[in-house]
Protein backbone atom coordinates (compact mmCIF):
# COMPACT_ATOMS: atom_id res chain seq x y z
CA UNK A 1 0.00 0.00 0.00
CA UNK A 2 1.13 3.21 -1.05
CA UNK A 3 0.62 6.28 1.81
CA UNK A 4 1.51 9.82 0.50
CA UNK A 5 1.65 12.74 3.12
CA UNK A 6 1.74 16.18 2.38
CA UNK A 7 2.59 18.81 4.69
CA UNK A 8 2.27 22.23 4.55
CA UNK A 9 3.14 24.35 6.85
CA UNK A 10 3.63 23.00 10.98
CA UNK A 11 2.12 21.47 13.72
CA UNK A 12 4.22 19.66 16.12
CA UNK A 13 2.38 16.48 14.67
CA UNK A 14 3.66 16.44 11.33
CA UNK A 15 7.16 16.39 12.70
CA UNK A 16 6.47 12.63 13.87
CA UNK A 17 3.38 11.81 11.40
CA UNK A 18 5.15 8.77 8.85
CA UNK A 19 7.37 7.72 11.95
CA UNK A 20 4.38 6.58 13.65
CA UNK A 21 3.12 4.32 11.65
CA UNK A 22 6.53 2.39 11.38
CA UNK A 23 8.72 3.50 14.67
CA UNK A 24 11.08 0.25 14.05
CA UNK A 25 11.42 0.98 10.33
CA UNK A 26 10.53 -2.48 9.73
CA UNK A 27 6.82 -2.44 8.73
CA UNK A 28 6.19 -4.60 5.65
CA UNK A 29 3.43 -4.02 3.61
CA UNK A 30 3.13 -0.10 3.20
CA UNK A 31 5.28 2.67 1.67
CA UNK A 32 5.53 6.34 2.57
CA UNK A 33 6.67 9.37 0.60
CA UNK A 34 6.44 12.80 2.12
CA UNK A 35 5.84 16.06 0.89
CA UNK A 36 6.26 19.08 2.30
CA UNK A 37 6.45 22.84 1.37
CA UNK A 38 8.43 23.41 4.89
CA UNK A 39 7.02 25.96 7.25
CA UNK A 40 5.24 27.99 4.55
CA UNK A 41 2.09 27.65 3.78
CA UNK A 42 0.27 30.23 1.30
CA UNK A 43 -1.27 29.27 -1.55
CA UNK A 44 1.26 29.63 -4.22
CA UNK A 45 3.19 27.34 -1.57
CA UNK A 46 -0.20 24.99 -2.25
CA UNK A 47 -0.12 25.18 -5.39
CA UNK A 48 3.64 24.23 -6.00
CA UNK A 49 3.02 21.23 -3.46
CA UNK A 50 0.16 19.98 -6.07
CA UNK A 51 2.12 20.64 -9.31
CA UNK A 52 4.57 18.08 -8.47
CA UNK A 53 2.49 15.51 -6.61
CA UNK A 54 0.93 12.50 -8.42
CA UNK A 55 -2.37 12.09 -6.07
CA UNK A 56 -3.62 9.51 -7.76
CA UNK A 57 -0.30 7.46 -7.15
CA UNK A 58 -1.64 6.69 -3.33
CA UNK A 59 -4.14 4.63 -1.98
CA UNK A 60 -4.26 6.58 1.03
CA UNK A 61 -3.38 10.28 1.74
CA UNK A 62 -1.86 12.21 5.17
CA UNK A 63 -2.79 16.18 4.91
CA UNK A 64 -1.07 17.54 7.81
CA UNK A 65 -1.18 21.66 8.24
CA UNK A 66 -1.84 24.39 10.61
CA UNK A 67 -5.36 25.87 10.33
CA UNK A 68 -7.10 23.86 7.56
CA UNK A 69 -9.33 26.37 6.90
CA UNK A 70 -6.78 28.63 5.65
CA UNK A 71 -6.37 29.68 1.72
CA UNK A 72 -3.34 27.75 1.50
CA UNK A 73 -4.43 24.27 2.75
CA UNK A 74 -8.22 24.93 1.05
CA UNK A 75 -6.58 24.36 -1.83
CA UNK A 76 -4.90 21.10 -1.15
CA UNK A 77 -8.17 20.05 0.58
CA UNK A 78 -10.13 20.86 -2.46
CA UNK A 79 -7.60 19.37 -5.00
CA UNK A 80 -8.34 16.02 -2.35
CA UNK A 81 -11.95 15.85 -2.48
CA UNK A 82 -13.61 11.97 -3.33
CA UNK A 83 -10.07 10.66 -2.77
CA UNK A 84 -9.64 8.49 0.56
CA UNK A 85 -7.27 11.22 2.91
CA UNK A 86 -7.62 12.00 6.14
CA UNK A 87 -6.54 15.89 7.18
CA UNK A 88 -4.55 16.34 10.41
CA UNK A 89 -5.01 19.66 11.84
CA UNK A 90 -4.51 22.08 14.78
CA UNK A 91 -7.86 23.69 16.87
CA UNK A 92 -8.66 26.01 13.91
CA UNK A 93 -9.98 23.34 11.89
CA UNK A 94 -12.91 22.33 14.20
CA UNK A 95 -15.38 24.89 11.98
CA UNK A 96 -14.42 22.95 8.71
CA UNK A 97 -15.05 19.48 9.97
CA UNK A 98 -18.78 19.17 8.27
CA UNK A 99 -17.44 20.79 4.95
CA UNK A 100 -14.62 18.15 5.19
CA UNK A 101 -17.14 15.48 5.58
CA UNK A 102 -19.83 16.79 2.54
CA UNK A 103 -15.78 16.54 0.62
CA UNK A 104 -16.23 12.82 1.52
CA UNK A 105 -12.62 13.12 3.73
CA UNK A 106 -11.53 11.84 7.00
CA UNK A 107 -10.11 14.38 9.85
CA UNK A 108 -8.23 14.18 12.84
CA UNK A 109 -7.98 17.60 14.78
CA UNK A 110 -5.38 18.13 17.73
CA UNK A 111 -6.96 20.56 19.90
CA UNK A 112 -3.71 21.16 21.91
CA UNK A 113 -1.56 20.89 19.01
CA UNK A 114 -1.58 24.53 19.44
CA UNK A 115 0.48 27.73 17.48
CA UNK A 116 3.75 28.78 18.57
CA UNK A 117 4.42 32.06 19.83
CA UNK A 118 5.81 33.64 16.25
CA UNK A 119 6.93 36.85 17.13
CA UNK A 120 10.11 38.20 15.73
CA UNK A 121 11.34 39.83 18.87
CA UNK A 122 10.96 36.06 21.15
CA UNK A 123 10.89 33.61 18.84
CA UNK A 124 13.95 32.60 17.02
CA UNK A 125 15.18 28.98 15.61
CA UNK A 126 16.34 27.24 19.32
CA UNK A 127 13.17 28.59 20.94
CA UNK A 128 11.20 27.28 17.93
CA UNK A 129 12.86 23.56 18.90
CA UNK A 130 12.51 24.08 22.33
CA UNK A 131 8.77 24.81 22.08
CA UNK A 132 8.24 21.39 19.44
CA UNK A 133 10.19 19.37 21.55
CA UNK A 134 8.04 19.84 24.76
CA UNK A 135 4.45 20.05 22.78
CA UNK A 136 5.41 16.36 21.61
CA UNK A 137 6.43 15.53 24.71
CA UNK A 138 2.57 16.33 25.57
CA UNK A 139 1.40 14.89 22.70
CA UNK A 140 3.01 11.70 22.72
CA UNK A 141 2.52 11.09 26.62
CA UNK A 142 -0.93 12.17 27.13
CA UNK A 143 -1.89 9.53 24.39
CA UNK A 144 -3.12 12.25 21.29
CA UNK A 145 -0.12 10.77 19.14
CA UNK A 146 -1.13 7.35 20.18
CA UNK A 147 -4.69 8.03 18.75
CA UNK A 148 -3.24 9.57 15.40
CA UNK A 149 -1.44 6.36 14.86
CA UNK A 150 -4.46 4.29 15.79
CA UNK A 151 -7.33 5.91 13.68
CA UNK A 152 -4.36 5.94 10.59
CA UNK A 153 -4.26 2.14 11.29
CA UNK A 154 -7.58 1.61 11.27
CA UNK A 155 -8.11 3.58 8.14
CA UNK A 156 -5.53 1.42 6.64
CA UNK A 157 -6.71 -2.00 7.32
CA UNK A 158 -9.74 -0.57 5.93
CA UNK A 159 -8.54 0.22 2.57
CA UNK A 160 -6.56 -3.46 2.56
CA UNK A 161 -10.26 -4.73 3.17
CA UNK A 162 -11.47 -2.19 0.46
CA UNK A 163 -13.32 -0.47 3.49
CA UNK A 164 -14.23 3.34 3.54
CA UNK A 165 -13.42 3.91 7.24
CA UNK A 166 -11.71 7.29 7.53
CA UNK A 167 -11.22 8.96 11.10
CA UNK A 168 -13.57 11.66 12.02
CA UNK A 169 -12.09 12.62 15.61
CA UNK A 170 -11.79 16.21 17.56
CA UNK A 171 -9.35 14.73 20.25
CA UNK A 172 -9.91 16.57 23.53
CA UNK A 173 -8.30 16.11 26.53
CA UNK A 174 -10.41 13.07 27.67
CA UNK A 175 -10.04 11.56 24.17
CA UNK A 176 -6.51 11.80 24.25
CA UNK A 177 -5.69 10.60 27.83
CA UNK A 178 -8.30 8.04 27.29
CA UNK A 179 -5.80 6.37 24.36
CA UNK A 180 -3.10 6.76 27.01
CA UNK A 181 -4.28 4.36 28.52
CA UNK A 182 -2.79 4.96 32.39
CA UNK A 183 -3.07 2.30 35.02
CA UNK A 184 -2.16 4.85 37.41
CA UNK A 185 -5.25 7.61 38.32
CA UNK A 186 -2.90 10.68 39.40
CA UNK A 187 -0.78 9.64 36.10
CA UNK A 188 -4.05 10.11 33.88
CA UNK A 189 -5.08 13.63 36.03
CA UNK A 190 -1.21 14.45 35.58
CA UNK A 191 -1.62 14.25 31.72
CA UNK A 192 -5.19 15.21 31.45
CA UNK A 193 -3.89 18.67 33.50
CA UNK A 194 -0.82 18.95 30.78
CA UNK A 195 -3.00 18.40 27.54
CA UNK A 196 -5.93 21.38 28.41
CA UNK A 197 -3.15 23.64 29.18
CA UNK A 198 -1.47 22.43 25.98
CA UNK A 199 -4.95 23.69 24.75
CA UNK A 200 -4.44 27.10 26.71
CA UNK A 201 -1.13 28.03 25.15
CA UNK A 202 -2.68 28.23 21.44
CA UNK A 203 -5.49 30.59 22.97
CA UNK A 204 -2.66 32.65 24.91
CA UNK A 205 0.00 32.42 21.55
CA UNK A 206 -2.92 33.79 19.13
CA UNK A 207 -3.64 36.42 21.15
CA UNK A 208 -0.40 37.58 21.48
CA UNK A 209 0.28 37.06 17.56
CA UNK A 210 -2.65 38.45 16.11
CA UNK A 211 -4.65 40.48 19.10
CA UNK A 212 -2.11 42.65 20.82
CA UNK A 213 -0.05 45.07 18.98
CA UNK A 214 2.12 46.67 21.53
CA UNK A 215 5.22 44.91 21.90
CA UNK A 216 5.33 45.42 25.39
CA UNK A 217 2.25 43.54 25.78
CA UNK A 218 2.64 40.65 23.51
CA UNK A 219 6.22 39.76 23.97
CA UNK A 220 5.43 38.56 28.06
CA UNK A 221 2.35 37.27 26.72
CA UNK A 222 3.75 34.31 24.26
CA UNK A 223 6.48 33.85 26.61
CA UNK A 224 4.43 33.13 28.96
CA UNK A 225 2.81 30.18 26.68
CA UNK A 226 5.91 29.16 25.99
CA UNK A 227 6.43 28.83 30.07
CA UNK A 228 2.96 27.24 30.28
CA UNK A 229 3.84 24.43 27.57
CA UNK A 230 7.07 23.88 29.60
CA UNK A 231 4.85 23.67 32.34
CA UNK A 232 2.92 20.63 30.78
CA UNK A 233 6.00 18.73 29.55
CA UNK A 234 7.31 18.56 33.59
CA UNK A 235 3.54 17.49 34.30
CA UNK A 236 4.06 14.39 31.32
CA UNK A 237 7.24 13.27 32.80
CA UNK A 238 5.51 13.22 35.95
CA UNK A 239 2.66 11.25 34.92
CA UNK A 240 4.88 8.78 33.20
CA UNK A 241 7.27 8.42 35.83
CA UNK A 242 4.08 7.24 37.88
CA UNK A 243 3.21 4.46 35.17
CA UNK A 244 7.18 3.31 34.98
CA UNK A 245 6.94 3.39 38.89
CA UNK A 246 4.32 1.01 39.29
CA UNK A 247 5.54 -1.29 36.18
CA UNK A 248 2.56 -0.62 34.30
CA UNK A 249 3.34 2.01 31.08
CA UNK A 250 1.37 1.25 27.93
CA UNK A 251 3.35 -0.02 24.96
CA UNK A 252 1.66 -0.44 21.46
CA UNK A 253 4.50 -1.81 19.16
CA UNK A 254 3.69 -2.52 15.33
CA UNK A 255 4.47 -5.99 14.42
CA UNK A 256 5.72 -6.68 11.27
CA UNK A 257 2.90 -7.31 9.48
CA UNK A 258 1.47 -3.76 10.80
CA UNK A 259 -0.74 -5.71 13.27
CA UNK A 260 -0.81 -3.01 16.80
CA UNK A 261 0.63 -5.23 19.77
CA UNK A 262 0.44 -4.13 22.99
CA UNK A 263 2.27 -4.69 26.30
CA UNK A 264 2.20 -3.03 29.90
CA UNK A 265 4.64 -4.95 32.05
CA UNK A 266 8.72 -3.87 31.11
CA UNK A 267 9.81 -7.37 30.46
CA UNK A 268 7.09 -9.11 29.20
CA UNK A 269 6.63 -9.78 25.07
CA UNK A 270 3.91 -7.36 23.20
CA UNK A 271 1.08 -9.50 21.78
Amino acid sequence: MRIGVLKTGNIATSLVLELLLDERADREGIGVEVHSTGAKMQTRDAEELLSRVDLGRYDLILYTTPNPSAKGPRKVIEALRGRRAIVIGDSPGVKMKDELEELGLGYIFVLADSMIGARREFLDPTEMVLFNADMLKVLAATGALRLVQEEIDLAIEAARKGEDYLPRVVVNGAKATARGRFANPYARAKARAAYEAACLVGELNVKGCFVVKEPEKYIPLVASAHELLRGAAKLCDEARELEKGGDSVARTPHSRSGEVLSKRRLLEKPE
